[in-house]
């Protein structure tokens, strides 16, 4: 089995939960606040190293309690924390969610993210069957160094290019496999999608960015699953129905578990069916990195669910 190594953001998420959304320049009551880890790369992380990857974690954190809470919880969950470095000069990655009928909204201040540099990324061993993962809550330079050393590595990469954020060919070059949602793929594709659209409106915008048939990419489309794009041929993993009560850190989830699956063997088809499973059972639950299951929730879902979940459109 590979490792994991993710190279990205790590946050406290403050969390304002309320009856609906505030429109401009308008107050409304919340009913409470919460604090929960968070940030991209640590979300991930928690993803794939609670669905059995051996995981290691590689950024930034400030020196205060927010970076001692989150390294402690880091390692709780069994990451590989080593490579994580403290900024004297930057507090720790903060978010600020207003959480409201189960939809959210999100402004990241970046921090210590902000700081993780090519250098920090070239540290930690990578082998041919280990999968390197990151996001653009770090640098896009960073990014790309750990890309560069993943390919020399033969590791495979996988880059989830949120936030939406424009990018050149050359990195995109060094992605195997792009997850990303309908908006990420409106803005890298300068297409108006919306999450209702037909599926053969997110083919053809997901199929402008392939060159040769690469990257793999896969658009995560919430309640209505996943497309994937693999060999030039889509390929639909159908949503399962549940209640959301946060979709925070939910496409985090989807990462991880991609990972993970990718990391033990497993084909892109069957890790993106056992992530699907995994997202479905993160929104249940509140936070972003807490509410990653464990490799048996995923497990004893995948039972009991009944029908096949891929089909070709």
């Amino acid at each position: 089995m590979g490792r994991v190594f993710v190279a990205g953001s790590i946050n406290m998420d403050v969390v304002a939960t309320a009856e609906r959304h505030p429109k401009i320049g308008e107050t409304v009551a919340g009913r409470e606040v919460l604090y929960f880890p968070g940030g991209k790369g640590a979300n991930q992380a928690v993803s794939a190293a609670k669905l059995g990857a051996p995981t290691t974690l590689i950024g930034r954190l400030g020196r205060d309690s927010f970076g001692q809470e989150l390294k402690t919880f880091l390692a709780a969950q069994g990451i590989d924390v080593g490579f994580l470095q403290e900024s004297a000069d930057a507090h720790t990655g903060t978010a600020i969610i207003t959480l409201a009928n189960s939809d959210n909204t999100i402004v990241v201040i970046p921090g210590a993210n902000g700081l993780l540099t090519p250098t920090d990324v070239s540290m930690p061993p990578l082998a041919p069957a280990d999968i390197a993962v990151s996001q653009f809550e770090i640098p896009v330079t960073t990014v790309a160094a750990f890309f560069k050393r993943a390919r020399a590595s033969g590791a495979t990469t996988i880059l989830n290019p949120a936030p939406a954020t424009l990018f050149c060919r050359e990195l995109l070059d060094l992605v195997d496999v792009l997850i990303l949602n309908e908006i990420e793929l409106g803005v890298l594709t300068k297409t108006g999608l919306s999450d209702s659209d037909d599926i053969a409106r997110f083919v053809d915008a997901a199929r402008s960015l392939q060159a040769g048939g690469k990257p793999i990419i896969c658009v995560t489309l919430g309640k209505r699953g996943v497309l994937a794009l693999t060999d030039g041929q889509p390929l639909v993993i159908e949503g399962r129905a549940v209640r959301a009560v946060d979709t925070t850190g939910a496409g985090d989830c989807f990462v991880g578990a991609v990972a993970a699956q990718l990391a033990a063997g497993k084909s892109i088809g069957d890790a993106l069916g056992y992530a699907n499973v995994a997202a479905s059972i993160c929104v249940q639950r509140m936070g972003a990195a807490p509410s990653v299951p464990t490799a048996t929730e995923v497990e004893t879902a995948v039972v009991l669910t009944k029908k096949p979940n891929a089909v070709r459109p």
